[in-house]
């Protein structure tokens, strides 16, 4: 009797070793960090990636102080190790929860993959959503629209907004690492590469050119809708019946893009151009001048247009689709139907047999009889 093959683990620091084990890997240079702040010497650099930076004290009264925060080039550091947290965070949700439903629920490859994308994306979309609305609700920024671009250039914000955006941009390049640990199919990265990328490059951004507020303002509802999709997508996975979600989220998705285009042209063309501080100048903050507005203003229009031609053709496919199984389903339902001979009634059977039996014989009668 031979004995069974164990598994050959993959070699070192290749493909498949990374790969299986790039969350312990990324938590080893995490802890080296926390590490570093037991040591005077490394305290110093080791505080650069973990809190946030650029802390200025503003005294409102003789009591009151206000602690208000700055960017700076020194939070490229912690956005980097706050990217390694995301990617721990990732494994844990995939292997912890994702992985146990899949294996309930049998997906197919490309199924599994989507399931996958549409349940790291809805925890992060309803973590960004619930934050988001606790800081609208502890700012003026919903109550007051002129509160977008009064007083501008906005170069200091409060703990909160500025962790949020460190946060949002952290999540949002991770996930391009993970288009290779999650061994996302070739035909699914030039989608998520889009949409990954509009993301980084507009929360950074409305981050660098102190517009925080307004891009906060914008990406609450943002991520409702998105929250919406990919949770009616995850309970359409585990039941193909359950599809009502869908259609909360078609009218959400229109009403989310109007809000955007109106606020956005409200801020750029109307607030902006009656502000007092008009020009450009990188050491006060300042990107208040035609040319930048009417950039920022250009690149949301666009991105709104190209994510309407989306949701469009989403629609129509899905359409298309619903037409075509009702078809086949009208189809399997009503075949030709062949021509039934009609089967004699209880009198007709009895009157024929009256018939036939006064149709015979005397003799047949005799002979019937006995």
């Amino acid at each position: 009797m031979g004995f069974r093959k164990k598994n050959k683990s993959p070699p070192v620091l290749s493909h498949e070793f990374v790969i299986q084990n790039h969350a312990d890997m990324v938590s080893c240079v995490a802890m080296v960090i926390l590490l570093g702040l037991m040591f005077e010497v490394t305290a110093k650099f080791a505080i650069m990636f973990i809190t946030v930076q650029y802390n200025v004290t503003q005294v409102v009264d003789e009591k009151t102080e206000l602690n208000l925060y700055q960017y700076g080039p020194k939070d490229v550091a912690t956005v980097f190790f706050y990217l390694l947290i995301a990617i721990i965070l990732h494994a844990l949700i995939q292997e912890y929860i994702l992985d146990k439903m899949n294996r309930r629920l049998h997906l197919s490859k490309t199924k599994h993959s989507k399931f996958n994308e549409s349940g790291q994306l809805a925890a992060f979309y309803l973590f960004s959503f619930i934050w988001g609305c606790s800081i609208l609700t502890a700012e003026d920024f919903a109550t007051n629209p002129t509160f977008l671009w009064e007083g501008y250039p906005h170069t200091q914000m409060v703990f909160q907004v500025k962790f949020f955006y460190i946060c949002q941009i952290a999540y949002w390049l991770h996930a391009l690492p993970e288009l290779y640990f999650q061994k996302v199919r070739k035909e699914d990265i030039p989608r998520q590469l889009y949409y990954i990328c509009l993301y980084v490059v507009h929360i950074t951004g409305a981050y660098v050119l102190n517009l925080h507020r307004l891009g906060l303002v914008l990406l609450v509802p943002h991520y409702l809708v998105e929250l919406l999709f990919h949770a009616s997508r995850l309970f359409y996975f585990s039941d193909e019946n359950k599809q009502k979600g869908f259609t909360l989220w078609a009218l959400l998705f229109v009403i989310a893009r109007l809000l955007t285009l109106t606020l956005s042209v409200l801020t750029f063309g109307f607030g902006l151009p009656r502000t007092e501080n008009q020009g450009f100048s990188l050491a006060d903050g300042n990107f208040n001048v035609l040319t930048i507005r009417m950039t920022c203003l250009a690149a949301i229009c666009l991105t709104q247009a190209w994510m309407m031609w989306k949701f469009i053709n989403f629609q129509l496919k899905k359409w298309r689709e619903h037409s075509q199984n009702q078809a086949s389903k009208k189809k399997t339902q009503s075949p030709k139907s062949k021509p039934h001979k009609k089967e004699p009634t209880r009198g007709g059977a009895a009157n024929g047999v009256v018939k036939s039996e006064e149709k015979t014989s005397p003799r047949a009668r005799k002979a019937k009889a006995s």
